[in-house]
């Protein structure tokens, strides 16, 4: 008997749709949430593999059926946010931009680097470009300039030192 109570039920729901959308509608309030209910109640009898039976009113459980879906919906909508507390929560964040002082000082830095940077024999500034901006491997660079990896090492430590160096004096 279990077997036929999930044809039993869609044919019910094709044969008694309009009956039990009123129904729904009044129950609920609103004929578009009982369409949207019976969609879903279509839905579900395609894609789940068994109902419980056997059922004496299938135009009653259908519209339980209903009436437990609208519920989970109004539950779900309950915890969405309304767009006047996201507009509340939006201005409490505090904006990620920097601020005039934060520019200033980030522009003072950027000065003091390229300072630093212009200081250095052209050699060193090369390395310290392909091997810290380009991301190139230190063997690849000592390979381009035809100088050993060792010298690579001492001359990106030296780069690095004097614009740590340079930085600190700035502040």
């Amino acid at each position: 008997m279990t077997d036929n109570v999930l044809p039993m039920l869609r044919g019910a729901l094709v044969q008694r749709y309009e009956q039990i959308k009123r129904s729904l509608s009044i129950q609920l309030g609103s004929p578009e949430l009982a369409g949207d209910v019976l969609h879903e109640t279509w839905l579900r009898l395609h894609r789940d593999g068994h109902v419980a039976g056997p059922i004496a009113n299938p135009q009653a459980y259908l519209v339980r059926m209903g009436v437990n879906l609208a519920i989970d919906i109004r539950r779900s909508q309950s915890r969405m946010l309304s767009a006047e507390d996201v507009q509340e929560l939006m201005q409490a964040v505090p904006d990620p931009a920097p601020g005039p002082a934060q520019i200033a000082e980030a522009r003072s830095e950027l000065d003091a680097l390229m300072a630093a940077f212009e200081e250095m024999p052209a050699r060193r500034r090369e390395i310290l470009l392909l091997v810290r901006w380009e991301h190139w491997p230190q063997r690849d660079v000592a390979k381009r300039l035809g100088i050993s990896l060792r010298t690579v090492e001492s001359e990106l430590k030296a780069a690095q030192e004097h614009c740590a160096a340079r930085l600190l004096r700035e502040r």
